[in-house]
């Protein structure tokens, strides 16, 4: 089915908040959604993928700055999705690209990281150059030695490379297969970002292993999946919507018992 960029993005606010986002939280992860869906680059299927997890995800832990320097910042998100944890994170980049030209950002234990390309267009909106770029996770050390593992093992990681040059609306993709890991690199589940106030930083990616460039998205051609969407509608999933719909009228039922349970006067006058 196909849906206007305001419908998906007001439900996917009330979803977020039926999944206890606070309101302004709500409608930031509802707009990077959205904009990575308006472009075609699969905002909703990532989300589908990361919802059990959100669902489950209660914790309030914010996340942790562990260490922090003039130029170098690296955050703990603590397992959290990108879109809970990554606004004080691409906030102190950007103060700290601002102030000396050039900043680096590690975000570490973050999920979803796919969806941080909407934040990352914001950033790009306020004259900065960025660059993010993460690997998919790898399974942990010590599993048994057989032949599916060895496999697993040789089957190569996805690393995948988005630029956004300063003042532009859409970034350069580039998605890589990373060949001849070894075996000791440590579990992927963070990102890094680069931030220059007065330098391009091109998506491209060079390693000592072999690559192989899997996909790459242009400018041109984000802007032209833009146009078609706003003209012919944004394609959406019929189940996960149908999911999202039911996340959104849980809140409505909610919001409407606790509005009728505190209703007429109150215990005291000065309620």
């Amino acid at each position: 089915m196909k849906v206007s960029y305001n419908e998906l993005q007001g439900l996917c606010r009330k979803a977020f908040q039926a999944m206890g986002f606070e309101d302004g939280d709500a409608s930031d992860a509802a707009d990077m959604v959205a904009w990575m869906q308006l472009y075609e680059l699969g905002g909703l299927a990532a989300l589908g993928r990361g919802l059990d997890f959100l669902l489950a995800d209660q914790g309030e832990r914010p996340p942790e700055l562990v260490y922090s320097d003039g130029d170098l910042a690296v955050l703990d998100s603590h397992g959290a999705s990108v879109l809970k944890s990554s606004t004080l994170a691409l906030e102190l980049g950007f103060a700290k690209a601002r102030a000396r030209g050039l900043a680096v950002i590690k975000i570490r234990h973050c999920h979803n990281r796919q969806l941080i390309m909407g934040y990352l267009a914001r950033l790009a909106g306020r004259g900065m150059n960025v660059t993010a770029f993460w690997r998919n996770a790898q399974a942990p050390d010590g599993e048994a030695r057989t032949a599916g593992a060895e496999q697993a093992a040789a089957t190569p990681l996805i690393e995948q490379v988005v630029g956004f040059r300063a003042g532009s609306s859409v970034p350069e993709i580039r998605v890589y297969a990373v060949h001849e890991v070894p075996e000791e690199n440590e579990p992927n589940d963070g990102v890094t970002l680069i931030m220059a106030n007065h330098v391009d930083l091109l998506p491209s990616l060079r390693s000592e292993y072999q690559l192989d460039l899997l996909a790459r998205h242009q400018e041109s051609d984000l802007l032209a999946c833009r146009e078609r969407a706003m003209q012919q509608g944004i394609e959406v999933d019929d189940g996960l919507w149908a999911q999202l719909k039911a996340l959104a009228t849980r809140l409505l039922v909610e919001s409407t018992e606790a509005s009728r349970s505190g209703a007429g006067a109150g215990t005291h006058d000065n309620d």
